[in-house]
């Protein structure tokens, strides 16, 4: 009996714990959004984080796109000529890509790159004391730190899921026709029919969440950490785990209000 109790006990401190950090996130990402919207605004510190996330996640977004086109194309072909139905190679492609391996590729990649990297700015920042010195000087750390990476991460990422896009688009393309033989101006034809303006915008439209699933987890996890370079450390890992996992959640809740019937 009294095991059954420690354990009821020790699953009721997780429960809680785990509301009382939902609520603490909830309210940081509502202070952090509610910034973006309100004067002063920090141009540089925005210009600063889109470059950082848009320019220089770059070119390990494109790698992924292209590869991820590529091998789309090669084990659909395969799959589908079981069926004689090879011909729905390039809608098959061009679907997926836009609208869930586009922005879920490249929103993970991003959480690995740039989630990482904010959580230890600012981790670093706030062991070191410099968030409480922005404060003394009467600069809001959030409108400083946050606001701007956050419209960052909602401007970045979608721009860079269309450059996802094409590429992904261009690898499943040029398998389709050096390799397995497919005629280029009908696989083009087969794209162009196939692909609509609502699976395009709801990729895009994920990829604005996810950017600012991304930036928000990085901040909030080094806004928070404590404990010197150990602490960044763990802030860190955090940052990208909570991102990641929170990038396949949100991609399923927003598949299912986009193409549920």
């Amino acid at each position: 009996m009294t095991a059954l109790l420690d354990f009821i006990a020790l699953l009721g401190r997780s429960l809680l714990g785990a509301c009382a950090s939902t609520g603490r996130l909830t309210v940081f990402a509502a202070r952090g959004l509610s910034h973006i919207v309100r004067p002063p605004f920090y141009g540089r510190m925005f210009l600063r984080a889109f470059i950082e996330i848009g320019y220089f996640s770059l070119p390990v977004v494109a790698l992924t796109a292209v590869f991820t086109g590529m091998v789309l194309a090669l084990q659909s072909s395969t799959g589908l000529a079981r069926f004689s139905a090879d011909s729905a190679v390039a809608s098959l492609v061009v679907l997926s890509v836009t609208r869930e391996l586009g922005p879920v590729l490249a929103g993970l990649m991003v959480a690995g790159r740039v989630g990482a990297a904010i959580a230890a700015e600012i981790g670093t920042m706030r062991v070191t004391d410099q968030i409480d010195a922005l404060s003394t000087l009467s600069t809001d750390p959030m409108k400083y730190l946050v606001a701007p990476r956050l419209l960052a991460g909602l401007v970045a990422l979608p721009l860079l899921v269309v450059v996802a896009d094409i590429l992904g688009v261009l690898g499943g393309f040029i398998i389709a026709t050096v390799k397995l033989g497919f005629n280029s101006g009908a696989y083009l034809t087969n794209t162009l029919n196939f692909v609509q303006t609502d699976d395009v915008v709801s990729g895009l439209a994920k990829a604005g969440v996810f950017g600012v699933l991304i930036t928000l987890m990085g901040c909030y996890q080094g806004y928070n950490s404590k404990g010197g370079a150990q602490g960044v450390g763990a802030a860190t890992t955090s940052a990208v785990v909570a991102a990641s996992v929170l990038i396949l959640a949100f991609d399923y809740v927003l598949t299912e209000l986009f193409f549920a019937r």
